[in-house]
């Protein structure tokens, strides 16, 4: 084990508030008993972040994956084909297979992993019934020619934007943009309620129909559709109310720790390039090998030495082996082959990003 790393170094750690602070949102929920159903702590957070955010028609579910499924529902999307990124985590394909629809891959462009639009009108078909892109690792989709096909075609856009809380294009967030965007909460991200997601809806009809079907799809005793659980707690909702005022310095010491990635691995490995008009999030530092097999002993010795990156993301969606059919996608599966993310989170010391980065250069 390396003579600096005194402990085993994941790719991310989650940012934990102040015991105290977490603790005088619990004390509320104690003194009024109310602990879920739409309740004043989740109503408070989701004024919070639409206010920080500027944005309409928040809602405050479960999870990341449940927030696709519900956005497919509330725009009445039941059958046919999503246009979606090969390059994402797995959820971005599993809610479109678990509402019944195709996902059809289009592969991604080489810069910043997202969707390639110059490919996405030859794989329109009369099935077609929306685009999903995903902003990959907090970077930002071509909106605008992604929104002019969707018109073109009259396609409902909805964004995977899991990685994008905090990182914004032309000072406008990222979950602005789609007739839904969707985001995660999950405790690996930088701002995170332990489980947790949003969607973030266009259409203020649309927004009144996913609010009733996160919540069994009736009001008391009136049942007006069919809906399911994806209600949040007021302790997931105290866990966000905490963590939202050190949003802006987790993202300060994350842009920190990353620039000194940049400084010590410059000319060994590809990094993304950078977006103009997009200040970004630093939500994760993925780095892009010549090869698999560079990568992969990289990753030995790192292991070896008790650091442990992850292969974000890996394998290539138009892979996986329970889809009805193989739809290549080459730019993706080679990203997918050699690309890693390399530790990050407000803890990371700075001798142990130096530490990290020697090990790196000691196999490359």
């Amino acid at each position: 084990m390396s003579t600096i790393l005194k402990e085993r170094i994941n790719v991310t750690k989650s940012f934990i508030p102040p015991f105290e602070e977490y603790m005088g949102y619990v004390k509320r929920i104690y003194n009024n008993g109310w602990l879920t159903n739409q309740g004043p702590l989740l109503g408070e957070l989701e004024f919070q972040i639409a206010q920080r955010l500027r944005l309409q028609n928040f809602h405050f579910v479960t999870n990341g994956t449940i927030a696709l499924q519900l956005a497919l529902k509330a725009l009445d999307i039941t059958s046919g084909e999503i246009i979606t990124t090969p390059f994402s985590y797995v959820a971005t394909v599993s809610s479109i297979l678990w509402e019944r629809c195709k996902p059809v891959f289009v592969d991604i462009e080489p810069n910043n992993f997202t969707i390639d639009v110059n490919k996405i009108e030859e794989r329109i078909t009369s099935e077609t019934k929306a685009i999903m892109p995903v902003h990959i690792f907090g970077y930002a989709c071509n909106i605008e020619v992604i929104q002019k096909i969707a018109n073109k075609y009259s396609l409902k856009v909805i964004y995977d934007s899991a990685h994008c809380f905090g990182s914004c294009l032309n000072g406008v967030s990222l979950l602005n943009f789609g007739d839904i965007s969707t985001c995660s909460f999950h405790a690996t991200k930088l701002f995170h309620t332990v489980e947790g997601g949003a969607c973030v809806v266009k259409d203020k009809n649309v927004s009144d129909k996913l609010e009733l079907i996160k919540r069994f799809g009736h009001n008391n005793d009136e049942h007006s559709c069919l809906g399911i659980n994806a209600k949040q707690s007021e302790f997931h909702a105290a866990m966000g109310l905490a963590n939202l005022p050190h949003v802006k310095e987790i993202i300060k010491r994350r842009k920190e720790i990353s620039n000194l990635y940049d400084e010590l691995l410059q000319g060994l490995v590809q990094r993304p390039k950078e977006q103009p008009g997009l200040s970004y999030n630093y939500a994760y530092y993925p780095v892009l090998f010549k090869d698999e097999a560079q990568l992969l002993r990289v990753l030995k010795y790192l292991n070896k030495n008790d650091v442990f990156p992850r292969r974000y993301f890996y394998p290539s969606l138009n892979k996986l082996p329970y889809l009805d059919d193989y739809q290549k996608c080459s730019v993706s599966e080679d990203v997918c082959s050699r690309i890693a993310c390399l530790p990050l989170y407000c803890e990371l010391k700075n001798d142990e990003v130096f530490e990290i980065s020697k090990l790196i250069k000691e196999v490359l």
